[in-house]
């Protein structure tokens, strides 16, 4: 058996060294050339896509908490008769917690792999919800929510880095974005069993709406089971032959499959530690935080920004919230309030299905400057809107009606740009051997600045208004939107292993470039 791999290592070492005396530009035009072929073809790998459907199912489970919790929080206030900052707390505390996750997942998926990182991710998430589900009192349903948002933690990282992996290079941004396509479903699922549990009993329909979550949590987790290990994960294992077996299957064809392997190990063989049997992520974060390149800072800066700004942009904290904004502009009924989050919640998923169907034709930055302006926008006039019905005896029907509406667009423009690219971007800029733990670290400070945004919105609203906040979220997602224009280069149509040139310099691309066609 060592034998066997030996060889098939250097028989990949052998076509490698080939394909270096092969230009910059020849390689390019070969990769395009092989995507536009499987295009031709037939189009999406249907296995790839199962796949990636059933890696990005886990998503639902994030999705789910953050909708049923805007409806389930009503009841659970007056159940548990809690205060705003206890509410806070408890909404918040998931999030918080999944930086535990978050920052786990990267060194985990190193080291057992992606797929069975997967499979600890729903598990962990189905104890949380259990413990949601049975809480007998409020810091019961703490201990829940820290266990399930370590779940979502893990769950957030290996997702997407796992889908992007093992998507080819011309469909990878609609396979990537299916993360949050799922967790966008989720949150309209969630908004859905709000409304259908909220005329049940409340001592018994918070308990439901949260408990139910166990289900697919386990579906979810026997289904991955199925699924094969990340390709780019099996070589920096050294298991040649396993992935290219995984390749053939997620390519359009042999030739395709040889080429993508040969690509995989040129770019895996320069990562010390790879290519073996006891390579388990060593040395990345020292790689990524201590001594880190320039090309590897501007790529560590660019995730860890669109991260941060997808986050205090406030859209979680919008989601969460709702139902109290509303209350607040006159929306007196729990079932009126719940029944306007289910029409947000198909506005969201209608948008996030129409941008992930065309993140590979238009590309990242287009859709995610086109997003972050309409989002700007959206957040001002639900800002005008919040400060009318704020200062008025009788609440304006047009006021009302402009916070809705407004509220709709916002989650909507999220839903074309920030929401799906920023797990895509994140999980395709990263050098193979550092794609896990680099993510891992963004996604980190991504659930940081949702948790700070979500137990603070009431508190930060309650001292200057509804409209004061969504002013500042506003003033936010513009300095966002100069962020990703100055910063984050298109990516559309590349090879994972080609990003990274990307960041360079002009200079040392062009060095890089003469040192390999000599």
């Amino acid at each position: 058996m060592r034998n066997t791999k030996n060889n098939s290592v250097l028989e990949v070492e052998d076509k490698s060294t080939e394909m270096t005396e092969i230009g910059v530009e020849e390689t390019g035009e070969i990769i395009q050339s092989v995507a536009d072929s499987a295009g031709r073809r037939g189009g999406m790998n249907k296995y790839v896509l199962g796949t990636s459907l059933l890696a990005s199912t886990n998503s639902l489970l994030l999705g789910y908490d953050i909708g049923v919790m805007s409806g389930a929080v009503l009841f659970i206030k007056d159940y548990f008769k809690l205060t705003n900052v206890q509410v806070e707390i408890m909404v918040g505390s998931l999030n918080v917690c999944s930086i535990i996750g978050s920052i786990l997942s990267g060194k985990t998926s190193d080291w057992i792999g992606r797929r069975y990182t997967i499979v600890l991710a729903a598990l962990t998430f189905l104890i949380g919800a259990l413990l949601m589900g049975l809480a007998p009192s409020y810091p019961f349903l703490l201990a829940g929510r820290v266990v399930a948002g370590i779940g979502v933690g893990y769950s957030l990282m290996v997702s997407t880095v796992y889908t992007a992996e093992l998507s080819p290079a011309a469909t990878r941004g609609f396979l990537s974005s299916l993360p949050e396509v799922f967790i966008t479903v989720g949150i309209l699922v969630g908004y859905i069993s709000n409304y259908a549990l909220s005329g049940i009993p409340p001592k018994i329909n918070w308990r439901i709406m949260l408990g139910i979550a166990v289900f697919p949590a386990f579906a979810i987790g026997v289904g991955v089971l199925t699924m094969p290990e990340s390709p780019r994960w099996l070589v920096m294992k050294g298991r040649i032959d396993e992935a290219r077996q995984v390749l053939r299957r997620t390519s359009s064809g042999e030739e395709e499959a040889e080429f993508r392997l040969q690509e995989i190990s040129k770019d895996i063989s320069g990562g010390s530690g790879s290519g073996s049997s006891n390579w388990k992520g060593q040395g990345a974060w020292r790689e990524l935080l201590c001594k880190p390149s320039r090309p590897i800072r501007r790529i560590l800066v660019a995730a860890i920004g669109i991260n941060f700004f997808m986050q205090a942009s406030g859209n979680d904290a919008v989601i969460y919230y709702t139902p109290q904004v509303f209350k607040a502009a006159g929306i007196k009924k729990k079932k009126q309030l719940v029944g306007v989050t289910v029409i947000m919640g198909i506005a969201k998923s209608s948008f996030v299905l129409i941008s992930a169907a065309f993140l590979d034709r238009f590309g990242r930055r287009p859709l995610l400057l086109l997003g972050t302006v309409g989002m700007t926008l959206s957040l001002a006039g639900l800002g005008v809107g919040s400060m009318y019905l704020a200062g008025a005896t009788t609440k304006p029907v047009w006021a009302i009606a402009l916070c809705v509406v407004a509220v709709c667009a916002d989650v909507s423009f999220f839903s074309i740009g920030l929401g799906p690219i920023t797990w895509v971007y994140s999980s395709e800029i990263f050098p193979n051997r550092l794609r896990a733990q680099g993510t891992s670290i963004a996604v980190s400070v991504n659930r940081l600045v949702s948790g700070a945004v979500s137990m603070s919105f009431l508190s930060i609203s309650d001292r200057i208004s509804f409209a004061g906040t969504f002013f500042i979220l506003s003033g936010i997602t513009a300095l966002g939107t100069f962020f990703f224009y100055l910063y984050l280069p298109e990516t559309k149509g590349k090879n994972l292993e080609d990003i990274g040139a990307l960041f360079e310099d002009k200079k040392e691309t062009t060095a890089s470039r003469d040192v390999r066609e000599r």
